[in-house]
């Protein structure tokens, strides 16, 4: 008989889907151009807390949203693919969804960190918040890198999204609903999960946005 396990807590659930609208946003008002640049770089605002909140909840967070839970070495890896890794015994990312959480969040990281540098080439108007230290021609030249970057993190998340797709149709296995409902239905037992209170990543994200704040106002 199937059992039903809480994987995922609230903040990390809250992490996922506001990244993607986040995401989405970015994605749009930069190719608005003009004073939609204002809003891309609100949004990159928020992605960067989102990105700084993650990393902190890896390394303090619920069991399953930690890195040292959920990153496995190769042996791990080759068992999962070869399916003599039960999936009960990895419960949230499986050894290849840890892969792409890495993946995901080193590309956003570098990518944030182009924008913070990137210039507005047409107008000038809406640099990046730390353009102005450093020379005009480096920070054309990283815009360029900016713009070309998103189009790899385009392609990421076309994998993560045929990933999602081919457990779906191949492994009958929904991995969209646990992120949305917390909960995934195991054929065996699993042990038990450590949960942290919701207060200490209210607490985390607070601390992830005064330091993106003091960064970009700061500097």
């Amino acid at each position: 008989m199937s059992v039903l396990v809480r994987i995922w807590d609230v903040p990390t659930r809250l992490f996922h889907w506001s990244l993607v609208v986040l995401f989405c946003a970015m994605w749009f008002t930069g190719t608005q151009g003009g004073e939609w640049l204002q809003y891309h770089i609100w949004a990159g605002y928020g992605i960067a807390t989102l990105v700084l909140f993650r990393l902190i909840w890896g390394l303090l967070g619920s069991q399953t949203s930690r890195f040292t839970f959920f990153i496995r070495g190769p042996r791990a890896i080759i068992g999962y693919l070869r399916g003599t890794l039960p999936e009960e015994q990895v419960p949230g990312h499986n050894p290849l969804g840890a892969l792409m959480v890495l993946l995901m969040l080193a590309l956003l990281a570098t990518q944030i960190t182009l924008g913070f540098f990137a210039a507005d080439v047409d107008s000038y108007s809406y640099d990046g918040p730390l353009a102005h230290l450093i020379d005009s021609d480096l920070a054309e030249s990283i815009t360029g890198w900016h713009k070309l970057l998103f189009n790899v993190l385009l392609g990421a998340v076309g994998l993560h999204l045929s990933a999602i797709a081919f457990y779906a149709l191949a492994r009958k296995r929904n991995l969209v609903r646990p992120m949305l409902t917390g909960d995934q239905r195991f054929e065996r037992e699993v042990g038990k999960l450590e949960f942290i209170p919701t207060v200490i990543a209210m607490v985390t994200l607070v601390v992830s946005a005064g330091a993106i704040y003091t960064l970009v106002t700061r500097l």
